[in-house]
C-alpha cells in the first residue's frame, strides 16, 4: 500500500485548506489514519486521527478548527483545515497504522504555509 498526500499550499491566515491522503488500494484491515505535522524547528506531532470505526481525536491546538474524515470506499482520508493560523505552517503527513499487525505506513509530506 502506498499513500499519496496532497492539498497543501499557501493560504492567508483565517483561510481554509483541505488535505487528502489517498491509498493505492482499498484498506480493509482495522486501522487508524493520522495526520501529523512538522513545523520549522519542531518535532513531528499528531494533529488528528480517525479509526476504521470512525472515532476521531484531535490535538488541542487544532480542535474546533480541523476535521478529519474519510470516504466510504476506504481509500481516501481528508483533513479539512479552517481558520488557519500562522502556527499551522508545517509539512503535513498522513500515517496509516494497521492495528492488528502493528504496521505503520507514511505518505509523503505536503507543505502548508499560512501567511499573515
Amino acid at each position: 500500500v502506498q499513500l499519496q498526500a496532497s492539498g497543501g499550499g499557501l493560504v492567508q491566515a483565517g483561510g481554509s485548506l483541505r488535505l487528502s491522503c489517498v491509498a493505492s488500494e482499498r484498506i480493509v484491515r482495522t486501522n487508524t489514519m493520522g495526520w501529523y505535522r512538522q513545523g520549522p524547528g519542531k518535532e513531528r506531532e499528531l494533529v488528528a486521527q480517525i479509526s476504521s470505526a470512525g472515532n476521531t481525536a484531535y490535538s488541542d491546538s487544532v480542535k474546533g478548527r480541523f476535521t478529519i474524515s474519510r470516504d466510504n470506499a476506504g481509500t481516501t482520508w481528508y483533513l479539512q483545515m479552517n481558520s488557519l493560523k500562522r502556527e499551522d505552517t508545517a509539512v503535513y503527513y498522513c500515517k496509516l497504522r494497521f492495528i492488528t499487525v502493528g504496521l505503520d505506513m507514511w505518505g509523503q509530506g505536503t507543505l502548508v504555509t499560512v501567511s499573515s
